[in-house]
């Protein structure tokens, strides 16, 4: 069975087709600059040489068609004809309190996504692109939303409710919602899967960390906390995030610079975070390079650093505590994944506060393969 994975961008379309019954991955892509004049097709048949391809892409519908014609193409696709798809599964990130789980998509999820559109106005507005785009280009061809938000409808009162008058939770929804739930439930799975042991067994903490980051307490399987809250930009120093900070700090500055909510915004969510303390890179490799150098940006990188690792240590302490125990801690995604020396040291530093059984690892997460396994599940239960 062919599984389709879309996850649209306002101004791009990533893809990847699976062989979902043999676990394989059979082509990938992303097409850029959704109508910015002429756009990009980067195609990846697995086990080929990828081609790039100049395109003219005004907009989404006709991303999905450029999309459709690369893996029908006789020679670099991998299937004969758009009906060979079985599923398409989509990725969206806001599904409010609603959506638990992966779902079939109808005209009634449909209005759901439009309607926590608001909770998400740079993300579910293209998913919605994207899910009109296959309705229109790939006719008849069920479509799975599986959402980032769903993994952390687990988490208790607690801990997802402000300490702000509950009428605003109750008028406006503002809570901890979570985001990155895929990745996390991904890497969750999977590290049950490492250790031999049931998920419903182990108590884990997983960090998703690229230039967006997050972490999760997952007791036995279910998110009971995670770092991200209302929006992704609470919780750890990401790459130009700020991460945690008193609300009043804002308002103090906004006050002394004279500033707008609109650019305010923009510092907190693209100034601030590595790049901002650094004054270099949102990068981590970049950083690891300059904090060698005795100069004063050199000085800031490596402050850099220091508080990304810092605050990683504050989250796993917090989170080994919510949970009574800890089993062990996965690190993920670009940084997680491709930096060893930070899994050796933040397991050095916790070695006098978590008992030593617990692992440290590091584990790549397949969102893609997981919301791929999601839509087969539910397309198949669907033709039963």
């Amino acid at each position: 069975m062919l599984i389709l994975v879309i996850n649209c961008g306002s101004s791009s379309a990533k893809y990847r087709l699976f062989d979902i019954k043999k676990n394989r991955s059979l082509a990938k892509g992303i097409v850029e600059r959704i109508g910015q004049g002429l756009s990009t097709l980067k195609h990846d048949k697995n086990g080929r040489e990828s081609f790039i391809r100049k395109v003219d892409c005004k907009d989404h519908n006709v991303a999905i068609s450029i999309i459709v014609d690369a893996l029908t193409d006789l020679v670099h696709g991998v299937i004969k004809s758009k009906y060979d798809i079985d599923g398409i599964g989509q990725r969206v990130v806001h599904g409010g309190e609603e959506f638990k789980e992966s779902t079939l998509i109808t005209d009634r999820v449909i209005r759901s996504i439009i309607r926590y559109s608001e909770l998400a106005p740079l993300h579910n507005p293209p998913s919605l692109l994207g899910i009109h785009a296959c309705s229109d280009i790939l006719k008849d061809i069920p479509q799975v939303a599986v959402f980032d938000t769903s993994f952390h409808q687990t988490m208790p009162e607690r801990s997802f409710l402000y300490g702000v008058p509950f009428k605003y939770y109750k008028k406006y929804g503002i809570r901890r919602y979570g985001f990155h739930g895929t990745s996390h439930r991904y890497v969750s799975e999977e590290a049950a899967r490492r250790f031999k042991r049931p998920l419903k067994s182990l108590r884990l903490i997983t960090c998703h960390l690229g230039n967006g980051c997050s972490m999760t307490a997952v007791d036995r399987g279910r998110s009971v906390d995670t770092s991200m809250g209302f929006t992704p930009l609470e919780g750890l120093l990401m790459g130009t995030r700020s991460g945690d900070i008193d609300p009043a700090v804002v308002m103090y500055m906004m006050e002394k610079e004279n500033l707008s909510l609109n650019r305010m915004n923009d510092i907190l969510n693209k100034e601030s975070g590595l790049l901002g303390i650094s004054g270099v890179s949102n990068d981590m490799r970049d950083l690891l390079k300059v904090a060698k150098k005795k100069t004063e940006l050199g000085k800031r990188a490596k402050i850099a650093i220091e508080i990304f690792i810092y605050r990683i240590k504050k989250y796993i302490g917090a989170y080994a505590a919510v949970m009574g125990g800890l089993d062990a801690v996965v690190f993920t995604a670009g940084i997680g994944e491709n930096h060893p020396w930070l899994v050796r040291q933040i397991a050095r530093e916790m070695k006098n506060v978590v008992p030593k059984k617990v692992g440290f690892v590091m584990i790549p997460t397949n969102e893609e393969l997981l919301i791929a396994k999601d839509t087969y599940r539910i397309i198949k239960k669907r033709s039963v």
